[in-house]
């Protein structure tokens, strides 16, 4: 048995289904009906029923589960939602550690339904308890028979080692058929639904300690405990890999106060936060499929850079997949001249023989090929595509040639043709331990999981994290002050003057080189362009003072005046408090456009300067951060001593609600600050800093 608190739910030493029914179409009796054939003991609860063998109560039902010869662990509550906090404490009071309630009526439907929440949660409370759901189909263990879903065909859900988290019990139940159909089964589906009280990382811990689970699939629509969940899935991808799919592509978050506010979406958030804790972060149940079934075949050894391999006897679709690696920057190396030398024994001499591998029509040293490949000192993975074909047994080959590898790199193969031989070699390949999919993009999203996973392996996130200094809360955090927090941090800024006249200007014209800016300073204008609060390019005392003229018609009581920077790349970079998942850091291309842009990197803080080092070459832009035509090109160890440093600051100050320095400019002499806001907690958060 797995040492976890979730036993109860998934190995129970017995059930009791309150609310069954002795009408086979009510939900009680459907639910029972699917339970009673695990073989675990079983009792019905209705205090109306007449039919033999039911209880009367949840005391009597765990009587006959006692008399069975186990304890009633589970209870399976199929009430209204008015009914179910009294059932739980019955069930609790007969020695029930686990419920799951399937109905609705809870919080969906309003003030009504929230009050009944919040008294089931008072009654998991006194019980003990724990409860999966409500609104949920509920859940399946193949492997122990254990079905407690409501789902017509559950029960056909084939038994194999993918275990399923998902936040709906419909994602849940899809994903286990249509894994079922491509040949890869499962060892535990969860339909978290509400969530209650149980979430997703409780079902993760259980996973992660599960035997049976080698690949975890996380589906995800909201949080509540960002933390925790990031915990959980650090935990279980140092023991297995995660795949994860977050719902919410066009959520805008709610909160937005800055750029930084409002690029940092939940869904995009999410999504980096849980590939930082090292899930392999897909876009689609198609993607979800195909990572999970090429994980199944094995982890390779985690590396900075892993090095792929493709065999395929068709050249165009060969051509599909490795565009598709090369978007997906997985590595084709070039294979070595031995390597070369042996397939070259063995293949026409007009293919392509230094990766892709194009065998042309597979021939009889099919097999050796693909060891020989395999076997490489540069490959750590290698994909297998090809036609169904009359003379060639894919699947034997592709498991002759595991037999003669000398090393352990994966292979993962995909086929294409009719769906009668398509069938027959699937089953071929479960048969003999072969990762199997279909089409050209499905063997490269299975391959470049395999390498994402790896990837992320050796992130080292137990390097340790760079801490920020305690500050005194205060306010006051206008431009010049924000910069003279981020130049403690190490960010070069611009030299500038505050002036409140037209004779201090002119003197900080004369002490600064032009060309300058002249700004408005204020404690609470974030986008000072939108009002025309800042003005370029000044380079006399004429334009000067036209500068300060206007900056007074719009409010201004303070100016800064300070040198321009020199042309550069303009990057963004801030932090801020998540709601859920805590302090963030975001690295992007900055200016006036980053929202309309929307290029970004995102990870939890505090964190390492390796974790920030490897940002940048996640933007879309990145080529522009390595001298892209001459240009200067970005110094990583100092923007990855920027990106830790001002996380830090962030986790030090719980103060601080945002700081943004927008845009960062890449120059030739180094990166500077060319603007900085910072913005304090409210009052209502519990802290009082006068902003």
């Amino acid at each position: 048995m797995t040492d976890s608190a979730m036993r109860p739910f998934f190995e129970p030493r017995g059930v009791m289904v309150v609310g069954a029914s002795a009408s086979p179409e009510k939900l009680g009796a459907v639910m029972a009906a699917s339970l009673e054939k695990s073989g675990v003991p079983l009792a019905r609860v209705n205090p109306r029923a007449n039919a033999d063998g039911f209880a009367t109560s949840a005391a009597e039902a765990a009587r006959q589960i006692a008399d069975s010869g186990g304890h009633p662990d589970l209870a399976v509550i199929c009430v209204p939602a008015g009914a179910t906090p009294a059932a739980l404490a019955d069930c609790a009071a007969a020695g029930a550690r686990a419920a799951l309630v399937c109905s609705g009526g809870f919080s969906e439907i309003g003030p009504e339904g929230a009050a009944i929440e919040d008294r089931v949660r008072d009654e998991l409370a006194r019980g003990g308890m724990r409860l999966l759901g409500p609104n949920t189909s509920g859940f399946f263990a193949p492997g122990r028979g254990l079905i407690a879903s409501f789902v017509p065909g559950a029960h056909r859900v084939a038994v194999g080692s993918v275990g399923i988290v998902a936040a709906s019990g419909g994602v849940n139940h899809m994903l286990a058929f249509r894994l079922s159909g491509q040949g890869v089964g499962i060892s535990l589906g969860v339909g978290i639904g509400t969530g209650v009280d149980v979430d997703h990382a409780d079902v993760l811990a259980h996973l992660a300690s599960d035997e049976q689970t080698r690949v975890i699939a996380l589906h995800l629509e909201t949080c509540d405990d960002g933390p925790a969940l990031l915990a959980a899935v650090r935990a279980a991808t140092a023991r297995k890999p995660v795949v994860a799919l977050v719902v919410g592509r066009n959520n805008v978050s709610e909160f937005a106060r800055s750029h930084t506010g409002a690029l940092a979406t939940s869904w995009r958030t999410t999504r980096s936060v849980l590939s930082q804790a090292g899930a392999v972060v897909v876009d689609d149940e198609e993607q979800l499929i195909s990572a999970v079934i090429g994980l199944s075949g094995g982890r390779i050894a985690a590396s900075r850079s892993p090095g792929a391999a493709l065999i395929t006897g068709q050249a165009g679709p060969g051509l599909l997949i490795a565009d598709e690696l090369g978007s997906r920057r997985v590595d084709l190396p070039v294979l070595s001249e031995q390597t070369r030398q042996r397939i070259g024994e063995l293949l026409p001499p007009l293919t392509y023989q230094a990766n892709p591998v194009d065998t042309g029509r597979p021939g009889p040293g099919f097999s050796e090929v693909i060891a020989a490949v395999a076997d490489d000192a540069e490959v750590d993975a290698v994909g297998v595509y090809g036609l169904t074909e009359p003379v060639l047994d894919m699947v034997s080959s592709v498991r002759r040639a595991k037999e003669m590898q000398r090393g352990s790199a994966p292979v993962i193969v995909a086929m294409d043709g009719p769906e009668e031989e398509l069938a027959a070699d699937r089953s071929a390949a479960v048969g003999a331990g072969v990762p199997f999919v279909t089409g050209p993009l499905g063997l490269a999203q299975a391959v470049a999981a395999v390498v994402e996973d790896a990837r992320l392996r050796a992130l080292d996130e137990a390097a340790v994290a760079v801490a920020g200094p305690g500050l005194e809360a205060s306010g006051g955090w206008d431009e010049h002050a924000a910069k003279r927090l981020v130049a403690g941090l190490g960010i070069a800024t611009p030299e500038r003057r505050v002036v409140v006249s037209r004779e201090e200007a002119h003197a900080a014209f004369t002490e600064l080189r032009a060309p300058l800016a002249v700004k408005i300073l204020s404690e609470t204008l974030l986008h000072k362009t939108e009002v025309g609060g800042v003005h370029l390019g000044i380079a006399d005392r004429e334009a000067l003072d036209a500068a300060f003229d206007a900056l007074l018609t719009i409010g201004a009581e303070r100016v800064l005046v300070e040198e321009m920077a020199p042309s550069g790349i303009d990057l963004i970079l801030g932090a801020r408090r998540d709601p859920v998942f805590g302090p963030i850091v975001l690295l992007g291309i900055g200016g006036t456009a980053a929202e309309a842009i929307g290029d970004v990197v995102i990870r939890s803080a505090p964190l390492s300067t390796e974790i920030a080092a490897a940002m940048p070459d996640e933007l879309q832009a990145a080529a522009l951060l390595r001298g892209w035509r001459g240009g200067p090109a970005v110094d990583t160890a100092e923007l990855a001593a920027c990106i830790a440093g001002i996380g830090g600051l962030l986790v030090a100050n719980e103060w601080i609600d945002e700081l943004e320095v927008n845009p960062l400019r890449v120059t030739a002499e180094g990166a500077i600050a060319l603007d900085a806001v910072l913005v304090t907690r409210k009052e209502d958060d519990g802290v009082d800093t006068d902003n």
